[in-house]
């Protein structure tokens, strides 16, 4: 049975100040009329029923998740206590779809990328969902790169390959987490190196004897939550166990350390929406190379993302290469080169007070 994990933790930083505590990326609509998690369920609802998919989230954002989800049945939305990255956030998934369903195949998934071609998607599931139930496998889906980037991890697969239901499927040499410039530039001309998509198939067994092997101190915690659940003292030993888990995604906790790990040469378009550059990616620009959701009139004005609404104008003079984002309590500013030290300016605003504007 086919099972599928949306998580939907993230705090969206690099989008702030349109992402907020209370309303990061995934609650946002930034590619389309539908939220992105929204978008997320919308694409894989016909061929995993409401009932066999969960949302992993923050206890802050739980019920934020559920009146968005009305589709989704409440008691699938996992709530964390304390953001523990992705192990611990699967981990948690895994034990609980394992209990009610032994023999489950997890189809793991952020709820805040972008995927066109969604029945693609669904077809490279179903191919590993093949792979994961024959071969005891895990799975990770390949995105092959069109430019040197040094914004995503990269994985670098075996030359052999195996084809499965017309899909490229190959061994997993290694992982790399994000690149200087130059090895990515190396990277691109190998031509044997996947970005790493974030999206991975198993089964919920697998998964959790290689948690066992690998993170036996998580692997501990999780069998004290799976005797709890159902319990009055679930919520209670759930928070007692996760305060104590290491703060370690999968890729690092179990992906480079496991044996019988695959890779699918993804057919989809992806994109992980990771910064505010993705909105030139995802939108038409005008004559002047500028990215414009808003309101704006500008002289000299060449290459910017700008971001407004209708009833606020935008003015700019001799501005390019810029990111302006104006909401009703914050203006940035941001060279677009310095685009991903937008997570460390919320770092800043928290030392200087302005934690409410996050």
């Amino acid at each position: 049975m086919l099972y599928a994990v949306i998580m939907a933790g993230g705090s969206g930083t690099r989008f702030w100040p349109w992402s907020r505590k209370k309303t990061p990326k995934q609650l946002l609509k930034i590619t389309g009329q539908e939220t992105m998690i929204t978008q997320t369920v919308d694409r894989i609802i016909e061929e995993i029923p409401s009932e066999n998919i969960y949302i992993v989230t923050t206890a802050s954002l739980a019920e934020s998740v559920k009146e968005e989800l009305s589709q989704v049945p409440a008691k699938n939305i996992i709530s964390e206590p304390f953001g523990r990255n992705t192990a611990a956030c699967i981990g948690l998934a895994a034990t609980i779809i394992s209990k009610k369903c032994p023999n489950a195949i997890m189809a793991v998934m952020t709820a805040d990328h972008l995927i066109e071609s969604p029945d693609l998607f669904i077809k490279s599931i179903k191919c590993a969902e093949k792979l994961a139930i024959e071969e005891a496998a895990l799975i990770t889906f390949g995105i092959k790169p069109t430019e040197p980037s040094v914004n995503y991890g990269y994985i670098q697969r075996d030359e052999e390959v195996i084809n499965l239901q017309g899909f490229p499927v190959y061994d997993v040499k290694c992982f790399t987490e994000k690149p200087d410039r130059i090895t990515a530039e190396n990277f691109l001309k190998s031509d044997n190196y996947y970005w790493n998509s974030g999206i991975f198939v198993w089964s919920a067994s697998t998964i959790l004897e290689n948690i066992n092997t690998h993170m036996p101190d998580l692997s501990h915690g999780l069998e004290r939550i799976k005797k709890s659940l159902e319990t009055p003292d679930e919520s209670s030993v759930i928070c007692h166990e996760y305060e104590k888990f290491e703060n370690i995604s999968i890729d690092y906790g179990i992906m480079e350390r496991a044996s019988n790990v695959k890779i699918i040469e993804a057919g989809f378009t992806w994109d992980d929406v990771g910064s505010w550059l993705a909105i030139e990616r995802l939108n038409k620009s005008d004559q002047n190379n500028n990215t414009i959701l808003g309101k704006h009139c500008g002289l000299d004005t060449q290459g910017n993302i700008i971001i407004g609404d209708d009833e606020h104008l935008i003015a700019t003079i001799n501005v390019s290469n810029m990111i302006i984002v104006n909401t009703k309590d914050v203006t940035m500013v941001c060279n677009k080169d310095s685009a991903e030290d937008i997570k460390k300016l919320t770092e800043l605003l928290k030392e200087k007070g302005y934690s409410s504007y996050l």
